[in-house]
């Protein structure tokens, strides 16, 4: 059983705009006969994080999937910084400025820490040479500014690094790149308390430097301690949407196992919008 970090006690600060960053309106998804999503809603604003919670099968990875441009929506609209957008693939989700941080970090073993920061990205000069100091400095800056300092150096192999230290590179390298919306997929997972404690400062930084992050997890008690609002899927459906301080996990829980949806077709919606 993963050993969690406790909720801290301090709330996190207010989102610093109402408009949301992202929205999701009426998003469906299929494959074949399974209804991965059905008429989903969902939103995240600049400087909040926005948890999305269910249990396994509820759609969360299939929401964000369609975020990220590896699936498309068979249905629903999709708006970013209040403009419709279509989302085909990754690297319109990247110009975007979404950047998703999968479980498995996708980092490699065998590369150092600015090698894996610019995986793909690598800075040339005209005669295709690395520009070596260039992305050193954009790497420790980017370090700097989220208050990493826990990696000895920035040359030394992401093999030697803790969990909690390869998670720190995995995010760097996710806001290195303008990005204005985080996606977090379990950020937490398999890290003891202290690791986990780093990772969920780490993304309270990233809420309070005006990014919109949305983290993923099956840990409440994680949620709890970083998160603005909540979200809850549950068989590909919405459930329910939730203030922090003005819930329980135990509210949560329910919700994620004997929920009912807030919109069922031809019914009109059977939860508010937001519950209290």
């Amino acid at each position: 059983m993963t050993t969690t970090a406790e909720a801290t006690a301090t709330e996190p600060p207010a989102p610093a705009t109402d408009r949301p960053l992202l929205e999701l309106r009426g998003v469906s998804k299929n494959f074949g006969s399974v209804h991965a999503l059905t008429d989903v809603d969902f939103e995240v604003k600049a400087g909040e994080v926005m948890a999305l919670v269910g249990d396994n099968g509820a759609g969360k990875s299939t929401l964000i999937k369609c975020v990220a441009g590896i699936h498309t929506a068979d249905g629903g609209e999709i708006l970013f910084d209040g403009q419709p957008v279509t989302i085909h693939g990754p690297k319109d989700s990247a110009k975007l400025g979404i950047e998703v941080v999968y479980q498995d970090l996708a980092l490699c073993d065998n590369l150092d820490v600015v090698q894996n920061m610019y995986l793909g990205r690598e800075a040339h000069d005209f005669i295709q040479r690395l520009k070596e100091p260039e992305m050193e400095r954009r790497t420790a800056e980017t370090m700097k500014s989220l208050a990493v300092t826990t990696i000895r150096s920035i040359r030394q192999p992401v093999a030697t690094l803790s969990g909690g230290q390869r998670q720190s590179v995995a995010v760097a390298r996710a806001v290195m790149w303008n990005s204005r919306l985080v996606i977090l997929d379990e950020p937490t997972a398999a890290l003891g308390v202290a690791q986990t404690e780093q990772v969920l400062e780490l993304v309270a930084r990233l809420a309070e430097q005006g990014l919109a992050v949305v983290l993923i997890s099956h840990n409440l008690h994680d949620v709890f301690a970083v998160a603005h609002r909540i979200t809850v899927l549950r068989l590909g459906r919405n459930i329910a949407l939730y203030e922090r301080e003005k819930t329980t996990q135990q509210e949560v829980v329910g919700a994620i196992t004997a929920g009912v949806p807030t919109k069922v077709s031809g019914i009109a919606s059977t939860l508010p919008e937001e519950a209290s």
